[in-house]
């Protein structure tokens, strides 16, 4: 029978309904329960495209026997850390604490109260490479539990103390904004950690570092380093060349295993590849970069493809694992691997030859059991016979069984896919690019905005969840809202990303450090309320936050929206030094406070070519942060402050950039506009 994950809306916890653990959802029944019965909780934390999470589920949580004990000593509690993302981020920064380490399935006992005393990760059904079985494990916690009561309770006494002390260190707030020393010295910090010869930083497993590349192109904007630049190119060709990148389809995985970027971990999750098609738009604009576009278009195409729901939002992540058609079972990678012989079957022995030799498909592969995983290394030489190949790969790949789809819809996440593709739509001549990021806006203000202006993080099927919006699902919606009015002028979307902003200040923002919280102030109470100003998988909420806030400050003059950023970004400059790897995109904020941001106010006729080739021009542009706004005279001023008394100039269309409370003459020129917005020259061609 299906236990209680049956009417859960989250596919991951849909695919633990007919385990037989009797798991309950993340809820006060959960621990009221706990309590009756006086035994702990056990919390396991993952996500539908998770595939150590599916192997554990396999190994232990299918296991009649071991399902009895759990049933009989604990109470099993199932969470979707992509729907809550704060029960997520209290206990895995606990198990971090406790361990150095973390990832997901997260593994953690609770006592009723909440409080953890016990962490781990994956557990395997039998003690292997110095970890003990799961069986172990809850045989050990039980024995403590019932035999050492009084020490459970003063380590979870001790570790709840300890997540206290470390929230305060973020909420004292004494931190003024970055400076250029700041930022300069972040700089240094990347170029000692950055791989000369293979791109990317640190060692492996490498994952793709989006937020810190945004800030390499920024700094090269605003200050010219060429250090910067170069660190940005390498990264991201090495990236595209790699397996990484997914040659066929158009997209990217969540990280690769190894430090030349060659073998991924296979699942395919939308805000990587949000958050990456942006980056290769914005590295195709400041270098006209081919490569930079055709990746940039390869990945909207995938997101278009494969994870546009039928609702016209985008779904969360394509699984790692797929069946694997010789051996009938799952795999990692079966999907995306190919071994020689299936190019000789599908394209000839010449065909196959060229295929071998663009793709590094080998005999001794490069992944398990003698199969490769597509690489490019260098351009090929006839792009026609490239694209010829490609097409009959593709369509060869298309027939295999297919990885599973997580298609809940998160807020965030569609936030950072409406941004990329409203930009790229507009930039590289694609207007279906900016129909889908309007469709997926449309989805998110029909679906996720309650009547009192509120977030719902997720939805499946055109159907609201039940979890409140977090600090991410408010600024990366903002942000794609403000993305979508500088592309078509609809104010509206000004005005809704305004909305969303005078939320994060009321609901999430300390008024006396200006610090920001993951979480509202009326939103469960979880024994500490998280916040963490770093970057993940996706920037933080806390530094997206302070990039909406500034961009809405830019277009609208509101200084109560502008203190609030710099407040926020006080943070920036105090962990730019330790870990600018781990707050970039705070440091792409920074980027655009200490370069204004530039306001560009196009005025014109709608329908007048030079007012499209101004805003062009001005879109164009590689000032960090700028904001563009286009209207007719007089037209929305009072929605849209930055195109107030903006008039036409000798009855043309005509440009006015400003910064830092000082203004250009305007011109009708975007020649002129471009060289003052650092608009690179081959990309007008």
């Amino acid at each position: 029978m299906p236990n209680r994950l049956a009417d859960a809306t989250s596919p991951y916890l849909q695919q633990h309904a007919e385990n037989p653990v009797d798991w309950w959802p993340w809820g006060p029944e959960a621990f009221a329960e706990a309590e009756r019965r006086g035994v702990p909780v056990l919390l396991s934390v993952g996500y539908a495209a998770c595939h150590w999470c599916h192997v554990m589920a396999h190994e232990s949580f299918e296991d009649a026997e071991l399902a009895g004990y759990l049933n009989e000593r604990f109470v099993s509690v199932k969470v979707d850390r992509e729907e809550r993302p704060d029960v997520d981020a209290v206990y895995m920064e606990a198990v971090q604490a406790a361990t150095g380490q973390g990832g997901w399935p997260m593994t953690v006992f609770l006592t009723p109260g909440k409080e953890p005393f016990y962490f781990g990760t994956y557990f395997p059904p039998r003690p292997r490479h110095g970890m003990p079985s799961f069986r172990q494990v809850l045989e050990g916690v039980d024995a403590a539990w019932r035999d050492r009561r009084q020490e459970v309770g003063e380590v979870a006494a001790r570790i709840r103390a300890d997540l206290a002390e470390r929230a305060a260190v973020y909420s004292a707030g004494a931190h003024h904004p970055p400076g250029d020393a700041d930022l300069h010295q972040a700089l240094v910090g990347l170029s000692r950690e950055f791989d000369q010869n293979r791109g990317g930083f640190g060692g492996a497993p490498k994952f793709p570092p989006a937020m810190v590349i945004e800030f390499l192109l920024r700094h090269h904007a605003r200050t010219g380093s060429e250090a910067a630049l170069e660190m940005a190119v390498r990264t991201a060709e090495a990236m595209a060349r790699g397996g990484i990148h997914d040659q066929l389809g158009g997209g990217f995985a969540r990280y690769a295993v190894d430090a030349d970027w060659v073998v991924p971990h296979f699942e395919k999750m939308l805000y990587d590849n949000a958050l990456l098609l942006r980056v290769y738009l914005h590295l195709w604009r400041a270098t006209g970069s081919a490569l930079a576009r055709r990746v940039a278009l390869s990945t909207a195409d995938f997101l278009l493809n494969e994870l546009r729901t039928p609702e016209g939002a985008f779904a969360s992540a394509l699984d790692a694992d797929s069946l694997d058609e010789e051996t009938g079972a799952s795999a990692e990678g079966a999907y995306y691997v190919w071994e020689p012989g299936q190019l000789v079957d599908l394209l000839g022995p010449a065909d196959a030859a060229t295929a071998a030799r663009l793709f590094t498909v080998t005999a001794a592969g490069t992944f398990e059991h003698g199969t490769s995983v597509l690489q490019l290394l260098a351009d090929p030489e006839d792009f026609a016979e490239y694209e010829e190949i490609r097409r009959r790969m593709s369509e060869a790949r298309a027939a295999r069984p297919a990885p599973a789809r997580d298609d809940k819809v998160v807020a965030a996440w569609n936030g950072l896919a409406i941004a990329a593709l409203a930009e790229t739509g507009a930039l590289l001549d694609r207007p279906d690019l900016v129909e889908a990021a309007e469709r997926a806006a449309d989805l998110l203000l029909a679906v996720h905005l309650t009547p009192d202006g509120r977030l719902l993080r997720t939805s499946r099927d055109g159907r609201p969840g039940t979890n409140a919006g977090v600090l991410e699902d408010y600024a990366d919606t903002a942000e794609g809202f403000l993305a979508l009015y500088a592309v078509t002028g609809e104010a509206e979307w000004l005005q809704l990303a305004g909305g969303l902003l005078d939320t994060v200040l009321k609901h999430f923002t300390d008024e006396t450090s200006g610090a920001l919280y993951d979480t509202a102030d009326d939103a469960e109470e979880l024994i500490r309320r998280p916040q963490d100003p770093t970057d993940n998988a996706t920037p933080s909420g806390w530094t997206a936050a302070a990039g909406a806030l500034l961009g809405y400050a830019a277009y609208t003059g509101s200084e109560r929206h502008r203190a609030a950023a710099e407040r926020a970004l006080g943070i920036v400059g105090a962990l730019a030094a330790q870990a600018p790897r781990f707050i970039g995109w705070g440091l792409a904020v920074a980027e655009a406070l200490l370069d204004g941001p530039r306001e560009v106010a196009v005025v014109g006729p709608a329908d007048h070519p030079a007012t499209a080739a101004l805003r062009r021009a001005a879109l164009l542009g590689t000032a960090p942060g700028a904001v563009v706004a286009v209207g007719e005279p007089g037209e929305a001023a009072d929605e849209v402050p930055l195109l107030a008394e903006r008039p036409l100039v000798g009855g043309a269309p005509a440009a006015y950039v400003c910064r830092h409370f000082a203004c250009e003459a305007p011109t009708t020129d975007p020649a002129v506009l471009g060289e003052r917005l650092g608009v690179v020259a081959v990309v007008g061609e």
